[in-house]
């Protein structure tokens, strides 16, 4: 039923009253094409602090974003105060894409995806070599989180002065993972740290290894001495360290060359999240092999076709090795 006629005018027309005296909402949102371009640097209980130019900028997230989290590393546009002065605040209105997302769960039995840093380009996985001992399936574990990322990995092995490192590069050498070897002694007088900085030039690189290790220590030595951290020591009791990092923090290296993201100590890496495909891609030499594969395929079955691609020559059996051993880790704990 037609209720005006075929000439109606503004006026004809019943609006309803707007109570609370505002504007109606819209769904048209700006472009904020002004806003400024920034670096997420730390992130502390919904407050963040990005790097905009030369300046540390206090920022929240815009509630247009809605359950997007921004995370450390994460490119960011910001509007509002970007003075960086004492009680004020901007406005994250846009998370850039992400050229690479580390994750993590809890456990395996996990589905729910921590995001531990965003934009690396490296994971530097740091273990010490005694004190507390390594831990080769939490090695193991981050490996494949890094693969399942796309970024390069890093064995840091710490404390030589306590062990050696013969045994563990030993059974990491098929997977040609470059590594550096450090003590305290060669920390102290800047050698460890020389070795390590070239291995961080112009990357962005993410830090994770147990409590104690000497993850921060190697941070601290790595940058400016305004911007280090408190460090902890390993509980003579139980031999395990204490979390002296609680949030994570991306850190400037000298000269503008690098950076590098100091990260809580886990004591865990879940792996739930990771696709078993994406890990193979890491081994370039098996990838072809992988062809000739039924559906599905865990690569560590009787019908893999990668027993077969081993044994007629085309890679080395010590790399199918170690490529069922870290696809196994889900199936153990980081204990075992």
């Amino acid at each position: 039923m037609r209720r005006y006629g075929k000439h109606t005018d503004e006026d004809d027309i019943r609006q309803r009253p707007n109570r609370k005296g505002n504007r109606p909402r819209t769904n048209i949102r700006p472009k904020h094409e002004d806003a400024a371009e920034g670096m997420v640097v730390t992130v502390d209980r919904g407050r963040l602090t990005c790097l905009v130019e030369d300046r540390l900028v206090y920022a929240m997230k815009a509630r247009e974003l809605g359950r997007k989290a921004a995370v450390v590393g994460d490119r960011v546009a910001i509007v509002g105060d970007l003075t960086g002065k004492k009680d004020t605040l901007a406005r994250i209105v846009r998370i850039e894409p992400r050229t690479s997302v580390l994750r993590r769960t809890a456990d395996d039995d996990d589905p729910y995806e921590r995001v531990v840093v965003a934009n690396a380009d490296q994971l530097a996985i740091v273990t010490a070599l005694a004190d507390p001992e390594p831990r080769p399936r939490l090695i193991d574990r981050c490996l494949v989180a890094a693969y399942d990322a796309g970024l390069d990995p890093l064995l840091v092995l710490t404390k030589s002065d306590l062990a050696s490192p013969d045994e563990l590069l030993e059974s990491y050498g098929a997977l040609g993972v470059p590594y550096v070897v450090t003590s305290r002694e060669e920390l102290e007088s800047g050698e460890a740290v020389d070795r390590v900085r070239k291995q961080l030039d112009g990357k962005i690189t993410a830090f994770v290894g147990h409590s104690g290790v000497g993850k921060t220590t190697l941070v601290n030595a790595l940058v400016s001495r305004e911007r280090r951290r408190s460090t902890g020591i390993v509980n003579a009791v139980t031999g395990r360290g204490r979390h002296t990092t609680t949030s994570a923090r991306a850190i400037p290296l000298p000269d503008d060359d690098g950076w590098v993201v100091d990260t809580p100590g886990v004591r865990s890496f879940g792996l739930h999240h990771v696709d078993p495909s994406r890990v193979v891609l890491a081994f370039p030499d098996l990838v072809p092999g992988t062809e000739g594969c039924p559906r599905a395929c865990s690569h560590d079955e009787p019908d893999c076709a990668l027993d077969e691609w081993v044994a007629e020559g085309h890679a080395d059996p010590a790399r199918l090795y170690s490529l069922r051993r870290l696809l196994a880790t889900r199936e153990r704990r980081e204990g075992d």
